[in-house]
């Protein structure tokens, strides 16, 4: 390597890490900005699933029913803001009447914010953890449904939470048995029997349901039996 192209390499380095001294202060002032918007906000449900479903779909419909029966029994609804199944719950949320918020992330393509959230409950994000954060913190429940590789990281980040005591426990719940049946069956056969990795009580944390009607019953029934509190 010559000195010249040593000394460029040097001093792309040199920029790398100051431009992470001040993304810190970014970072921060992300925390600060969901932290003062979100705690003013009763209880809330996270609704999580794809951006690629559209209205008229099945699962679409699903979603503002169930976000609307949410709504209805006093909950305000916490989207990823977006379009599809986002979309479908924030619309759901402003039906019921309750609180409509959605936590953007900022992304090269499928994301842009959805017409049916509140003007005062809409934030943005540069930065997936600190939204993973505000979505745990403020949801005193998430209803999974069908989605991609975002759902599924958001479900194993909420059941990992729990499990490690991290987060108190909250209804966890998975929507559409067809879809979500296989991957249980994995984790119970896999997962729990053959390698050992979790632990029987572990599958109590997730609830599966197929109608509005199901959701709202596991909601109001862990309610009955646990208070409303801060999960971390």
């Amino acid at each position: 390597m010559n000195d010249t192209i040593r000394m460029s390499k040097q001093r792309r380095w040199a920029e790398s890490k100051a431009h992470s001294s001040w993304q810190i202060f970014k970072i921060m002032a992300e925390f600060v900005d969901g932290f003062e918007a979100l705690a003013k906000l009763g209880p809330c449900i996270s609704i999580f699933g794809s951006a690629r479903t559209k209205p008229g779909e099945e699962y679409y419909e699903l979603s503002t029913e169930i976000a609307q029966r949410l709504a209805e029994e006093g909950f305000g609804i916490i989207s990823g803001g977006g379009p599809g199944i986002m979309e479908a719950a924030n619309k759901g949320a402003q039906l019921g009447g309750g609180k409509s918020v959605g936590l953007n992330i900022e992304l090269p393509f499928e994301q842009h914010c959805n017409p049916h959230i509140d003007r005062d409950a809409n934030l943005n994000f540069d930065y997936f953890f600190v939204r993973k954060v505000m979505f745990t913190k403020y949801s005193q429940g998430f209803i999974m449904m069908p989605g991609g590789f975002g759902t599924m990281d958001e479900f194993f980040e909420v059941a990992t939470l729990i499990q490690t005591g991290k987060m108190e426990a909250v209804p966890l719940i998975l929507v559409g048995s067809s879809y979500w049946g296989g991957l249980l069956s994995w984790m119970k056969a896999v997962m729990l029997e053959q390698h050992g990795n979790i632990s029987p009580h572990n599958l109590d944390l997730l609830k599966v349901a197929d109608t509005a009607d199901e959701v709202a019953g596991h909601v109001l029934a862990f309610y009955q039996r646990n208070p409303l509190q801060p999960n971390f």
